[in-house]
């Protein structure tokens, strides 16, 4: 599997949309559909890490013909959970379930890191 290097990614609000475009330009040439979900789950790992984690919060991209791995690490033991939706959230961990293969997490001296497994085709 091709690893993509880790980045780091700062506390603005700003972050999600600077990992989106980061994650567009490195999987050009996923079919539309492919690279729409693999944005989705991205952002929404890395949304949670920055609202329910703590700094600093990684992200790593491994890629290989028709898979893709994200992991996003953050410095906060306190495990990434569903809960119901309601008004303030609730749906992000939701998506990434529809959209991946599969997803889990790991806890480590660091804390945790969360990660998605998506099959993706080419455009």
């Amino acid at each position: 599997m091709r690893t993509i290097p880790t980045r780091e990614l700062g506390t603005g609000a700003d972050q999600p949309a600077l990992i989106r475009e980061w994650a567009q330009g490195l999987l050009a040439g996923l079919a539309p559909d492919s690279l729409a979900d693999a944005v989705l789950v991205l952002d929404e790992l890395v949304s949670n890490a920055l609202c329910h984690g703590a700094a600093p919060v990684r992200v790593r991209l491994a890629r290989e013909v028709g898979h893709l791995r994200f992991e996003v690490t953050d410095a906060s033991s306190r495990p990434a959970r569903r809960r119901l939706p309601d008004v303030g959230g609730g749906r992000g961990l939701m998506l990434v379930d529809a959209c991946s293969r599969r997803w889990g997490q790991w806890w480590h001296d660091a804390g945790k890191t969360v990660w998605a497994e998506l099959a993706v085709a080419l455009g």
